[in-house]
């Protein structure tokens, strides 16, 4: 079951579908970005997306997914192609930089949806291709 959600859900995110992300999520789902404050909720998730979405073009390239025994966690490794679109906050001036991540997240899972996601990647590497 936990293969299926992530499955959906980086697909959505390749579609940049917002909508199909958000519905496989718990309505308390906790985002646990690697940089930055927790957010509670799939409305302050829903926020993250808007923005992610304005300031960045992504794509999720060849995820491998690991799920528990007993469907509760899950995690995800995937190469993430990118644009910086806009500048976002005090990061360096966006102008179509063009980036390549390696990103690592994980996830619990409650009720055949995502209750927490948690993502990881090297933001100096990210600096170091935008910069």
């Amino acid at each position: 079951m936990s293969d299926r959600v992530l499955r959906d859900y980086y697909a959505a995110f390749n579609r940049g579908d917002s909508a199909a992300m958000l519905a496989l999520l718990t309505d308390d789902v906790v985002h646990e970005p690697s940089q930055g404050a927790v957010r509670n909720g799939k409305a302050a998730f829903a926020e993250f997306l808007d923005h992610m979405n304005r300031c960045y073009s992504e794509t999720v390239i060849e995820p491998v997914f690991l799920t528990s025994a007993d469907g509760t966690r899950a995690a995800a490794e995937f190469m993430l192609e990118g644009k910086y679109l806009v500048t976002d906050g005090d990061l360096p001036a966006a102008a179509g930089q063009r980036y390549r991540l390696r990103v690592g997240a994980f996830f619990e899972m409650r009720d055949g949806r995502i209750a927490r996601v948690s993502n990881h990647y090297n933001l100096a590497d990210w600096l170091a291709q935008v910069g």
